[in-house]
């Protein structure tokens, strides 16, 4: 099976799906901050690993906490995957913290800082020319 094949990408959707469920609802544990979202996940396409995108809104403490949080429960994350998605293999979960949601969240300010300063040269110039 190809990395990209169409049965690879169902299996994807799938466990990111069920990720997301067991890791919002079943996990009781508080060191996962409540702000935690799987962006994205790539099994192998002989099912024996996966690695899930972990995204943790908050700072890099709560991140750190999070990620720990989840490597303890991989054993029981893992059997309730088994439970819910029927593959012939469970695979072996690594989460791994992504920040691409973060940085786009800094661009996205620093985009509206310039453009804040911006407006407002243009308003002082436009003040310094009237007067």
């Amino acid at each position: 099976m190809r990395k990209n094949s169409i049965k690879n990408t169902r299996i994807n959707g799938e466990v990111l799906k069920e990720l997301s469920r067991i890791i919002r609802s079943e996990i009781k544990d508080p060191r996962i901050a409540p702000m935690t979202s799987v962006v994205q996940v790539e099994v192998a396409p002989d099912l024996k690993t996966c690695r899930a995108y972990i995204s943790v809104l908050g700072d890099e403490k709560a991140a750190a906490d999070t990620l720990a949080g989840l490597r303890s429960a991989e054993g029981f994350i893992r059997r309730e995957l088994a439970h819910t998605v029927n593959l012939r293999n469970t695979p072996e979960i690594r989460f791994i913290l992504d920040q691409s949601i973060e940085y786009g969240v800094n661009m996205t300010k620093l985009i509206d800082d310039v453009v804040g300063n911006e407006r407002r040269e243009e308003e002082e110039h436009e003040q310094n020319v009237e007067a």
